[in-house]
This record gives C-alpha cells, sequence and structure tokens, in this order.
C-alpha cells in the first residue's frame, strides 16, 4: 500500500497542470453544490417564516356547502337544479369543546380561536379596506409571533386595553399614524367603533403591513353584532410544520369541520418552491458531474500517457488491484484537495452573501451555513471522484504487459 500510494503521488506531482485543472474543476463543483443548496433552504425558510407570520399551521373553520339534487320519489324522476352554495352562517358551533378536543391531540402545541373581520379603517378624510383579525394576544404571539415584528409599542398593551389595536406598517404611514392615536373601524355590518392605536408592526409584507390589523377577539365579535361565542375560525400550530396535512385530516374527523394544512392553503407557493428546488439540484449536480468528467478525462489521458510504466509495473509482479488502487488513490487525493477548497470557497461566498441587504419583504440574502447540505456536498463530491477515477483504473488493471512490451 505504501508503494502504491507513492506511485500515486509522483503521478499526482508528475503533471501539475493537469491536477490543478482537476482539483479546480471539483472545487468549483462542490463550492457550487454547497452554496446553491444552502441558498435553497434559505429560500424555504425565508418564504416559510414569511408565510407562518400570518398562517397557522392548520386553519379548522365551516366550509361552505353545495345544494344536492332534488329527487321526486314518487315518479322516480330527477329534478336536476344548478348546484350552488348553500347560504349558511359559517360560526363554528360550540367552539369551546371543539377546542378543548384539538388540544387534547399529542401533535399539537397551540390552538386559538379567531375572527377575521373585513373593515375600513377611517382616519379623518382617509380611508382604507383591509381585514382586523380578532385574536387572544397571548395565544397569538405563540402562534405567530407577533412581537417578533413589532417595530413600536407593546402587544402586552393589546390584553389590558380592550379597545386597542395592532396596525401594520403600511397602515401607519398611509393614515400618519402613532402609538396612542385613534382609529376608526367599519365592519361589513354596518358598526364603526373607535380603537386606540397600542402597537405598530412589520412583517415585511408590504401586502400584509398596508391592510391588516390585530384587535382583541370580543372587539372583533362587537363589530359583527355578535356575541362571544361567535369563532369563525380555529387556528393550529403542531410539533412539526411538515406533518400538518396528516394531522389537518385527522382533525377532520374527530371534529366535523374542515381542517386545511398550510401547504394546501398555498399551492402555489408550494409548487413554486418544488419548481425551484428541482431547477437548483438539478444544476449544482450537473456541474458535480462535470467536475467528475474531468477528473475521468485527466486519468485517462494519465492511463494512455503511463501505460508503458503499467506494464513494467504488473511485468515486476504488481496485480490488478495495486494498479486500480494507485489510480483511485490519485482521484480520490484530487477529490480531497477539490472538496477542501470547494467547502472552504462555498462558505467564503455564504459569509459574504448573507450581509447583503436586500430589503423589501426578503430582507437580509436568504442563506446561512447547512451544515446537512455540507455533508452531502462532500459525500457526492468524494463518490463521483471515486467512479470517475475507478474507470479508468480498471482499464490500467486489464492491461497485458507482454502486448504493451513488445510494441
Amino acid at each position: 500500500m505504501n508503494i502504491n500510494s507513492t506511485i500515486a503521488k509522483t503521478y499526482i506531482f508528475s503533471n501539475k497542470k493537469l491536477t490543478a485543472v482537476a482539483v479546480l474543476g471539483v472545487l468549483l463543483g462542490m463550492s457550487v453544490y454547497i452554496f446553491m443548496n444552502s441558498l435553497l433552504v434559505g429560500f424555504d425558510k425565508s418564504s416559510n417564516t414569511s408565510v407562518f407570520r400570518n398562517t397557522s399551521h392548520i386553519r379548522v373553520y365551516k366550509d361552505d356547502e353545495i345544494s344536492k339534487v332534488l329527487v321526486n320519489d314518487t315518479n322516480e324522476n330527477y329534478l336536476i337544479i344548478n348546484p350552488k352554495v348553500v347560504p349558511n352562517n359559517n360560526t363554528i358551533i360550540n367552539p369551546k369543546m371543539i377546542l378543548e378536543t384539538i388540544l387534547k391531540q399529542k401533535e399539537v402545541t397551540v390552538a386559538m380561536p379567531q375572527i377575521n373581520t373585513n373593515v375600513f379603517y377611517n382616519n379623518g378624510k382617509s380611508q382604507i379596506a383591509g381585514i382586523s383579525v380578532g385574536i387572544k394576544p397571548d395565544e397569538a404571539n405563540l402562534m405567530y409571533n407577533i412581537k417578533s415584528f413589532m417595530v413600536e409599542g407593546d402587544l402586552d398593551l393589546l390584553k389590558s386595553n380592550p379597545n386597542g389595536i395592532l396596525i401594520g406598517s403600511g397602515i401607519s404611514e398611509k393614515m400618519n399614524l402613532a402609538i396612542n392615536d385613534n382609529l376608526n373601524l367599519t365592519s361589513s355590518k354596518g358598526i364603526s367603533r373607535t380603537f386606540k392605536v397600542v402597537g405598530i408592526f412589520k412583517t415585511n409584507n408590504s401586502v400584509t403591513d398596508k391592510t391588516k390589523s390585530y384587535i382583541n377577539l370580543s372587539a372583533s365579535q362587537q363589530l359583527l353584532i355578535q356575541g362571544d361565542s361567535y369563532i369563525t375560525d380555529i387556528n393550529v400550530n403542531v410539533t412539526d410544520p411538515e406533518i400538518a396535512e396528516k394531522v389537518a385530516k385527522k382533525l377532520t374527523q374527530i371534529t366535523g369541520y374542515k381542517a386545511e394544512g398550510w401547504k394546501q392553503a398555498n399551492e402555489t407557493l408550494m409548487a413554486t418552491n418544488k419548481m425551484r428546488k428541482m431547477i437548483i439540484t438539478f444544476v449544482s449536480l450537473t456541474i458535480l458531474l462535470v467536475a467528475g468528467f474531468g477528473i475521468y478525462n485527466i486519468l485517462n489521458m494519465t492511463v494512455s500517457q503511463k501505460i508503458n510504466d503499467i506494464a513494467i509495473l504488473k511485468a515486476m509482479g504488481f496485480k490488478g488491484k495495486d494498479v486500480i488502487r494507485i489510480f483511485v488513490t490519485q482521484a480520490i487525493s484530487i477529490g480531497i484537495m477539490g472538496v477542501i477548497g470547494g467547502v472552504i470557497m462555498a462558505t467564503i461566498l455564504i459569509t459574504f452573501l448573507k450581509r447583503v441587504y436586500l430589503g423589501g419583504d426578503i430582507g437580509y440574502f436568504p442563506i446561512d451555513y447547512e451544515p446537512q447540505k455540507f455533508v452531502q456536498g462532500i459525500v457526492i463530491g468524494l463518490v463521483i471522484t471515486f467512479f470517475a477515477g475507478y474507470m479508468p483504473a480498471k482499464k490500467a488493471a486489464n492491461v497485458d504487459p507482454v502486448d504493451i512490451l513488445r510494441k
């Protein structure tokens, strides 16, 4: 093994230019693979964070009912009508019992009642259409982490002030509102009520920040002229967002109400993420494979150039497996140097880009060090370089020294 390693080392340094080209190919392929896949994870995290600032993992609500075909039992004739949505109250019956049932499920971490109310925000002559969400502040903070995107005021003031309201930064800017200012809300039922601004939040989602507000659950019920049992939605968070769809099916069965997972509610976003993942994975793997072909071509060329040396080695008693070890060791050595360089290059790129501020809904560049992707890149890079070296090594091992020496 020592002799084989020495010969492999000699081949590596005897043609430094070819070795450098092979190492550079692996380095670039490895750095691009780690960088792009870390970027992919960053995009997914950024996208999910944006979604979960406004959306729970699961939404439980009363779905619309469709009218059915009428049947004439006497003549057994079917009177067909166009199916339509049956006008019905969308309130959840006995919400406390439903809430208790949901909280008993081991996968559930937080569950809270919520009411979404379409409103007009009025301040003098200014008027903006939007949506006011009736919440219980403590549960809402556990679910959406509202305190993390508060820019002024305090969420806790909403608990102590039944007429308090949290508004988006876009509403604040458009209507020139500050903390402790009054804001009038008019609901779809024609009820007007004045609230005091106790907080301003900024989610970095421009649509949300320009239209959304949070008020107490009881205040939302009053805007809709409803009692304290009126609840339109029960929002649920689970231990792992990835199991939300599975838990949603379970909740539909045990509650009798429609339970919708966050992926189902954001199908367009999920399709976009899936397409992006496929493209990035394909491109990054292709670059690594190109680097592997580069190693294969270089080692294949080395085998052709060193064919006489290989024949002499085999004539001296070296076996086919020894020849394979020589060239595989050469390939793995190139791969290791390329992988180390690629990891360093990817780390530098990620370090630089994560400090770049993009602004808008994204904020800082959505990338971070992802240990799993580093390990994946290292493993895939070494596997590709191994097979890139093994194929020409197998060719060299099958060389007949007698035929070569005769030539």
